[in-house]
């Protein structure tokens, strides 16, 4: 009898056993056929085109920004000096472009080789002596150092790649000591090889933008990016043809010359050596060109360049917070050309009429007005600064 109902228990068991199995097969085809199905989804997605309908949506490319001329020639001046290279009564007028925080510049070879005093004038006319790093007897490159420039923004440059024929140039230097003239062209040519005075010039560019005596040592930029490409070096007597050594050809000795000087074992000139080389009618065109910097820098709103050319009395007047008040609403501001003239006490005078326009945050509109004012530029502590701004009552 037990035997009998365990037999039966058994016979059941097994039964439902078999039943068992049949929701696991169920679910394992249902699996099978969900896998079939989305693989065959998968592959309809890749192999159809989305088309998407809505005029809301559009591609977004990203497509190379071209910087502003104004504000790449304004950042490029600060770092563009004139290089004055004396030999007794002779003096060499080139250019040079700050490249490194080391205080080192680069310009050509034939501005300072036979010089035994070195000016090197900054674009808010400051002075400074210089002496030479490294220098090539072949290639018409050295690199001069200034150490009171140590530690400011360099101008950026390319170490690498080269222009191409039809890029678009930017060339400044000191043409004729006319200081920080700006020329624009194209590079139209590439490769040329020629010596000139004992420099073999190899692969250099060949530009439209003009050149003539005093750029020799410039920069030459690229448009697009406001970064140094070559060294302007050599122009066609009439100017129009200019030829510029690619930087990137130059730079690995460049370098290398800045890394193994040493500002010790380096020759300066005294301060006094240099201030005292300096005449009147070049007082008067560095108290010019200081104003025009100062004025420039205001319609560019770069008020810190603008605030670090006045001299000591009106900074301890006038802090950076406030001066920046007084013209940060300056939408623009227009002079025409000024004469200077030299004090009993050695300062320049200039007057000056201002035609500006600017803001009124309260109302929201735009105010235009006309004023005439008195520039007073002399040195403090061997370097020249604006000493005195007043308004010249009517």
């Amino acid at each position: 009898m037990v035997y009998g109902i365990i037999n039966r228990t058994k016979t059941r068991c097994t039964s439902l056993r078999k039943y068992h199995y049949i929701p696991i097969a169920i679910t394992v085809f249902i699996m099978i056929l969900g896998g079939i199905g989305i693989f065959a989804i998968h592959n309809q997605w890749y192999s159809d085109q989305v088309t998407v309908s809505s005029s809301g949506i559009n591609k977004i490319s990203n497509s190379p920004q071209t910087l502003n001329l104004k504000t790449i020639i304004h950042n490029a001046e600060k770092n563009v000096m004139q290089i004055e290279g004396q030999n007794g009564d002779t003096t060499i007028t080139g250019s040079g472009f700050l490249y490194n925080e080391k205080g080192d510049i680069i310009t050509n070879a034939h501005v300072v080789k036979n010089a035994d005093i070195i000016r090197v004038r900054t674009s808010n006319a400051r002075v400074y002596p210089a002496a030479i790093v490294g220098i090539s007897e072949d290639v018409d490159i050295a690199v001069i150092r200034v150490p009171q420039m140590a530690n400011r923004s360099p101008i950026p440059i390319e170490k690498e790649i080269k222009a191409e024929l039809g890029d678009e140039v930017i060339a400044l230097g000191s043409p004729h000591g006319f200081q920080n003239t700006v020329t624009l062209g194209i590079i139209s040519g590439t490769e040329r090889n020629f010596t000139v005075d004992g420099f073999d010039y190899k692969n250099v560019y060949q530009i439209s933008a003009q050149i003539t005596h005093g750029n020799s040592g410039g920069p030459l930029i690229n448009r697009s990016t406001g970064e140094v490409i070559g060294i302007n070096s050599v122009g066609t007597k009439d100017g129009t043809i200019g030829f510029s050594i690619p930087l990137a050809d130059v730079i690995d000795q460049i370098e290398q010359w800045s890394n193994e000087a040493q500002l010790e074992e380096l020759k300066f000139s005294t301060t006094s050596q240099v201030i005292d080389n300096i005449d009147e009618e070049a007082f008067k065109e560095d108290a010019a060109y200081l104003i025009n910097y100062f004025l420039d820098s205001i319609v560019m709103r770069d008020y810190i360049s603008a605030y670090t050319v006045l001299g000591s009395d009106m900074q301890s007047g006038t802090s950076y917070s406030d001066f920046r008040e007084q013209y940060i609403h300056v939408v623009n501001l227009t002079y025409k050309d000024f004469t200077t003239s030299l004090t009993d006490n050695n300062q320049i005078e200039a007057p000056i009429q201002i035609d500006y326009s600017y803001k009124q945050p309260d109302k929201g509109t735009t105010k235009k007005g006309n004023t005439s004012y008195k520039f007073v530029v002399g040195y403090e502590n061997d370097q020249i600064k604006i000493l005195n701004i007043t308004q010249i009552k009517k």
